[in-house]
């Protein structure tokens, strides 16, 4: 994700048209790193009507998601206010926003701000906003821009470019001597960006403010051009065909020419700009979502995000036992394997006993070995004796050794097996993991470890059975109208399988892999192929082939879908059924909220 300047430069023409002549009513800030402004504005129409508007602007300089975006949500504050949230209520309660800029195309934001001194005499203040990644902060600057405080204090100790401290003068660090985006001519273009001997992707974003990587493969993109060229041995032409798209784009940003686009993998945001990312647009497997205004698209992704990372991080506990027991079973397995290979001799030692009690009369005693043919082949083997003992004595302690590889022999392919399907099941207990959404489908992934004895069973009562209940499956909607229903755990395959679905539906699985049960209910109609491949591919796409280009399906009518006797939950069996090799890209399918 690339938080960029011409990001910033869609969200400031943003924020200049809804927030420029508001005042700040009310300041929070609700993490250390975080604010929170309500912003009250007015605004007349055409006929002179007033519509009074309340906005909210949230301002991240978390290191790992810095962001600034409008909300209308609220959000709780500590009880006590931190002291740069005091110093920002003593200046500025009730001031009014003059303007908000970018300063070129860097990843800064400066808003100037009206207030009334303790005197009464109007005052000028201002606030940076620099979102550059763990070199984020909040500055507030007099009009001299002499800092009188910053969210974050950076001493010479913690950085030798710049201090920020109260009463230090504010500037803007030195950006690696890139050229203004803005204002580079063509001569300087060719001489600077274009003639570097690297990747024309890095030449571009290493010598331009503003500019990400993404942003640099977008122009490269739309110049026709790739990546891996080397920027200084493009050809005259092809480094004027990159400079006139180059100025294109540009005039589009000064323009305001902006659409917030935000590329999905699935259901996972991966990129996101203020301009269209046509370079995603023959990629499988991504889509794009447009959005109204930069804010709706970042309050969508920090959401998403946020989630995605809650959720995560309240699985890695069961995460960590699933992965745990996973990695035994595979060792257990292994050596299982190798003992059920030493038994393979068994048969040959019933041949040696059957062979001794047939021509052991021929031997008169001390031999080492008794050559014959071996009536079950018919060729000659030489059968290994100890010379101690007689013909009989021979034959039986060759019985024992087989009698006792035998035992072996069929009691490894019973724990093989148990233990085969016990790595199937925590594959599937992982697959639930990778696409758990919400703290309930949590809930029931916790309950399945504790009920397969992996973790200890911790009674709750009717809380714990109500939270279960509220995981439900996802739900999609066909091409051609038929719904699709896809489990996020085993306890909601097995209840799409041998509740939800009847005989005539359809049932999807990835083919000897661990997956979620797609279900499509037929209503009594005869599904189109459209329909099988969407629920193929949302199949293939929630299962452990998710990340491969494509996967092989199984598919069946759900009639023909049985559950073992004593089987865990979510493990079936079928005799009969058709297959197909299917994309696992979703996107375009419908999704519909349960």
């Amino acid at each position: 994700m690339a938080f960029d300047g011409i990001v910033i430069a869609g969200l400031v023409s943003e924020l200049q048209d809804t927030l420029t002549g508001g005042r700040i009513t009310k300041i929070a800030q609700t993490e250390a790193d975080k604010l929170l402004f309500t912003i009250k504005n007015s605004f007349q129409n055409e006929e002179g009507k007033t519509t009074r508007t309340q906005q909210r602007l949230v301002i991240s300089v978390n290191p790992s998601l810095p962001l600034i975006y409008l909300t209308e949500d609220n959000q709780a504050a500590p009880l006590q206010a931190p002291t740069f949230c005091m110093v920002l209520r003593k200046h500025l309660n009730n001031c009014k926003i003059q303007a908000i800029t970018q300063i070129g195309l860097e990843r800064v934001i400066r808003i100037d701000l009206e207030h009334l001194n303790e005197m009464g005499d109007y005052c000028e203040k201002r606030l940076f906003i620099e979102l550059m990644g763990k070199h984020s902060n909040i500055i507030f600057c007099d009009e001299e821009n002499k800092i009188i405080d910053s969210i974050k204090h950076i001493s010479l100790l913690v950085s030798s470019v710049r201090e920020v401290l109260p009463g230090r003068d504010y500037f803007i660090p030195n950006t690696q001597d890139k050229q203004d985006p803005y204002s580079i001519t063509e001569v300087e273009f060719m001489e600077t960006v274009l003639a570097k001997p690297m990747p024309l992707d890095k030449a571009i974003y290493r010598s331009l403010t503003g500019f990400s990587s993404v942003m640099a493969n977008e122009l490269i993109y739309r110049s026709s051009l790739s990546e891996k060229n080397l920027a200084n041995e493009l050809s005259e032409l092809e480094k004027l065909h990159l400079y006139r798209n180059f100025r294109e784009f540009m005039e589009g940003i000064s323009k305001k020419q902006f659409t917030p686009t935000m590329i999905w993998k699935g259901d996972t945001p991966a990129e996101f700009a203020s301009v269209p990312l046509t370079i995603y647009e023959n990629s499988a497997g991504y889509q794009t979502k447009i959005f109204e205004s930069i804010s709706q698209m970042l309050y969508q992704y920090y959401n998403t995000k946020e989630t995605v990372g809650r959720i995560h991080q309240k699985s890695a506990d069961l995460r960590r036992i699933t992965q745990t027991v996973l990695e035994r079973s595979l060792k257990k397995y292994d050596l299982q394997k190798r003992q059920l290979t030493d038994t393979e001799k068994r048969d040959k030692y019933k041949v040696y006993g059957d062979l001794l009690t047939t021509y052991g009369y021929e031997l008169s005693g001390g031999e080492k070995s008794l050559t014959c043919e071996n009536y079950y082949t018919g060729k000659e083997i030489t059968i290994p004796l100890d010379e101690t003992k007689s013909a009989v004595e021979n034959a039986k302690r060759y019985f024992e050794k087989y009698a006792k590889l035998k035992r072996t022999y069929e009691a490894l392919s019973e724990q093989i097996q148990e233990t085969m399907d016990e790595i199937e099941h925590l594959n599937s207990i992982s697959n639930a993991l990778d696409i758990a959404r919400k703290e309930e489908d949590l809930t029931a992934i916790r309950r399945e470890l504790s009920e397969s004895g992996y973790i200890k069973r911790h009674t709750q009562g009717k809380q714990a059975s109500r939270k279960t209940e509220k995981s439900k499956p996802l739900h999609y909607l066909s091409s051609d109208g038929f719904h699709m229903y896809v489990g996020k755990n085993n306890y909601q395959n097995e209840e799409l399988t041998f509740k939800v679905a009847t005989g005539n539906d359809w049932w999807f699985h990835a083919k000897q892999n661990a997956g979620s049960h797609v279900i499509v209910k037929t209503e009594g109609k005869e599904l189109p192929d459209r329909t099988f491949e969407e629920a193929a591919r949302l199949a293939a796409y929630y299962s452990k082939s998710r990340d491969q280009e494509k996967a092989e399906i199984d598919y069946v009518q759900k009639k023909h879908v049985k559950k073992p006797n004593g089987a865990k939950p979510g493990f079936v069996v079928y005799y009969t059924n058709y297959s197909m090799t299917i994309p696992t890209d979703i996107s375009g399918i419908q999704e519909i909220d349960s």
